[in-house]
């Protein structure tokens, strides 16, 4: 039996959410908070699998209440965001920061439209998240914690010889990306394209808050677009991203990979194929397998290949097979990966 915490300021919201969850035979609503600080309450007492959080509530908003929550009784939490508008989801994404592991838009009624699409995604996260070990262990101290020194020489390579930065992350890798577009020099010589998986609505706005706060030009990438140094694209909803010849990007709507699309397996395949011993592959924190096989290829094309050490990755799957099938290079927590591929492209 999973068991979840709702919490939401609106009676009515948390009346359906109750009735949605419990619908499900392996699910189970053990209690309901209108607030953060009542929340902080509940999960001490109840120690719920999982926590639905709403952002905007009184008295503690979900933000504070899920830093709190992740300080002292981590517990999988999904922020539920009724809006896609940037004001209004600034909160959440400080929320996964906090340690959120996802966001969802927020069902608002059964006859609603796409309210079933909606539904079936809180539930698919619920379960995906209720599998997931949470812990303080891979917050503060090991985001932040020393990194190792690189030279030029290390691995045979030299820096100047990089011309692309591919990342792909998953589950908890929003903060990630947060933290290494925040702190690599913004005139990068080099392009950078990122695959964040992320429920489907939600990307413009990520994108938008991500490219004011770290002061990058970062955008959605569209087909046929010059990739700059400097520049950051990430993949739009329900499109593979490739990179092609001449340094353009290429969307695509094949078939899902691995269940994805956009998939990290699809972007660092092209990457391998079109740049071989000049890009850097970077794999963050995620569930599952996406990317790792193709990591392995940048990697055998002459490429750098970087993963995400499990001591700060929120969830260790994607990381951790590409480790596991000797597909990295290195294996850093996000201030090493931030020094390494400033290291790689300072003297291009």
């Amino acid at each position: 039996m999973i068991n979840v915490l709702i919490v939401d300021d609106s009676a009515v919201a948390r009346e359906f959410l109750m009735h949605t969850i419990n619908s499900e035979p392996e699910f189970e609503v053990v209690g309901m908070a209108a607030n953060g600080e009542a929340a902080i309450k509940r999960v001490k007492e109840l120690k719920p699998d999982v926590v639905i959080m709403d952002i905007f509530m009184p008295i503690m908003n979900g933000f504070v209440a899920t830093q709190k929550i992740m300080e002292k009784n981590p517990v999988p939490i999904i922020i539920t965001s009724a809006s896609y508008d940037i004001s209004d989801t600034e909160k959440s994404y400080k929320a996964l920061e906090a340690g959120a592991l996802v966001i969802v838009k927020k069902p608002l009624g059964e006859k609603k439209p796409g309210s079933e699409k909606e539904i079936r995604e809180l539930k698919k996260f619920v379960r995906l998240m209720s599998e997931i070990k949470v812990a303080t262990r891979w917050r503060g101290a090991n985001i932040q914690a020393p990194s190792n020194t690189f030279t030029k020489e290390e691995n045979g390579r030299q820096s100047a010889s990089i011309k692309l930065i591919a990342i792909g992350a998953s589950t908890g890798g929003p903060a990630v990306i947060e933290k290494i577009f925040t702190e690599i020099p913004k005139d990068i010589p080099v392009p950078i394209v990122v695959v964040q998986h992320m429920a489907e609505g939600f990307m413009d706005s990520f994108v938008t808050w991500l490219g004011n706060k770290t002061g990058m030009p970062i955008k959605i990438a569209q087909h046929g677009e010059l990739l700059l140094p400097g520049h950051a694209y990430f993949a739009p909803d329900k499109y593979h991203m490739e990179v092609g010849i001449n340094d353009r990007i290429v969307l695509s709507n094949d078939e899902m990979t691995y269940g994805l699309k956009p998939s990290v397996a699809n972007l660092f395949k092209s990457v391998s194929e079109h740049y071989g011993f000049q890009a850097a592959g970077v794999l963050l924190t995620g569930m599952g397998v996406d990317g790792a096989r193709e990591l392995k290829l940048i990697k055998e094309s002459g490429g750098i290949t970087i993963a995400q050490n499990e001591e700060s990755s929120i969830v260790f799957g994607m990381p951790g097979e590409a480790i596991r099938i000797k597909a990295v290079d290195y294996i850093l927590n996000p201030n090493g990966i931030v020094d390494l591929l400033t290291q790689l492209v300072k003297d291009k």
